[in-house]
């Protein structure tokens, strides 16, 4: 019986359309749901097609064909579903929403991916070490941890990746490219991240306390970072001077003073840096750039230690003590230019305050010749 209709309603569209075309042809068309017949076979590869539609839909993947453009920015894509899908992006339309939290998406997949954190369903697993994942491509990206394959190479610094974005992101080092903009102070990022950690300076959000000490931190990072202090574990040593560090990034950065490497090149002048944020340090040099302004006075700094210490001139915080006679100070070499009166081995043989001042040397040096006079 649906058949018949689907008979029916295909002829009906091929007539409309075509007048060459036969009802018969519709028909052909539906049975080969039921035969399974797929006689268009693509030229590229072994993947075989029931109409010939949708063979030169599939033939784009291998050329690379994109003849749908965005009217609004331009960008191309090879079928025009995927343009309707996009268009999205600017009219901000999301009309799929999760009825267990209310997120909206602007297409199906994304929904259908999200609803696995309410099921908590993975079924993608990793037959290596048994970790699950949501989505196939991320497995996949996990699977070259054990395989070490890192397809993507940079043509500056031959770096390789192991994912396209990931080597999209390391050439803005090369270009300069800062796309990531702060409203408040209008400072630039290479990544979005460094953008989220920028934006705590103006907002002094701290969220995240040390749970022995009471420190806050604006970022979660901060804080597992600080609390390796009072656990003392130390995971990750330098195998050149046998230093010990907390993080592997911090022996990565390290492990440069032995290398010599400085990846990282001023825009401005041909210096080199071995870390990102001396390089972001040395050429506001050439700016003129001070995006850290005293919530206190107007004065302003080009990096966030410098405001900090001098904010403390407002606040009066001195947060660095001496554990010999409870001195505080609020500069940290300031302490450690205070330790050296309590230190056992002066700085110069003689602390200030035992060294004689040149009247009572005189005095020492007059009462040794009265008894040096000879008696009468």
């Amino acid at each position: 019986m649906f058949c018949v209709w689907k008979e029916f309603f295909t002829s009906a569209i091929f007539t409309k359309t075509s007048e060459n075309t036969h009802w018969s042809d519709g028909l052909k068309l539906h049975q080969r749901i039921h035969t399974g017949e797929k006689p268009y076979k693509c030229s590229h590869c072994d993947k075989k097609f029931s109409q010939s539609v949708h063979l030169r839909s599939h033939e784009r993947i291998h050329t690379g064909e994109k003849p749908h453009t965005c009217n609004q920015c331009g960008k191309s894509f090879a079928f025009k579903s995927d343009v309707k899908v996009h268009m999205r992006i600017h009219t901000r339309e999301k009309p799929f929403t999760c009825d267990q939290c209310g997120k909206s998406f602007t297409n199906k997949q994304q929904l259908d991916v999200h609803m696995m954190i309410h099921t908590g369903e993975k079924p993608h697993v990793c037959h290596q070490c048994g970790k699950s994942f949501t989505q196939a491509e991320h497995l996949k990206g996990h699977m070259m941890i054990h395989t070490g394959e890192k397809p993507f190479m940079c043509d500056q610094c031959e770096k390789r990746f192991s994912f396209k974005s990931n080597l999209k992101s390391h050439m803005r080092i090369h270009t300069g490219e800062k796309p990531f903009s702060c409203d408040q102070c209008g400072r630039k990022f290479l990544w979005a991240s460094n953008l989220k950690k920028h934006l705590t300076v103006h907002t002094k959000e701290k969220p995240h306390s040390c749970s022995v000490c009471g420190k806050s931190f604006s970022l979660l990072l901060y804080l597992h970072k600080h609390q390796k202090t009072h656990t003392g574990v130390r995971e990750y040593m330098c195998f050149e001077c046998e230093k010990i560090f907390t993080t592997a990034n911090s022996l990565k950065l390290h492990q440069r003073i032995h290398t010599g490497e400085k990846p990282y090149k001023c825009s401005h002048c041909d210096k080199r840096f071995n870390q990102p944020g001396h390089l972001r340090s040395h050429e506001m040099l050439h700016t003129g750039e001070k995006p850290y302004k005293c919530s206190h006075c107007d004065k302003r700094f080009n990096q966030s230690i410098h405001l900090k210490k001098h904010e403390r001139i407002h606040s009066r915080e001195k947060p660095h003590t001496c554990d010999q006679c409870v001195k505080s100070f609020s500069i940290k070499t300031h302490l450690k230019r205070h330790t050296k009166i309590h230190a056992v081995e002066k700085p110069h043989h003689l602390s200030l305050r035992s060294r004689p001042d040149g009247r009572e040397q005189e005095r020492n040096n007059r009462s040794q010749k009265i008894c040096l006079l000879p008696s009468v």
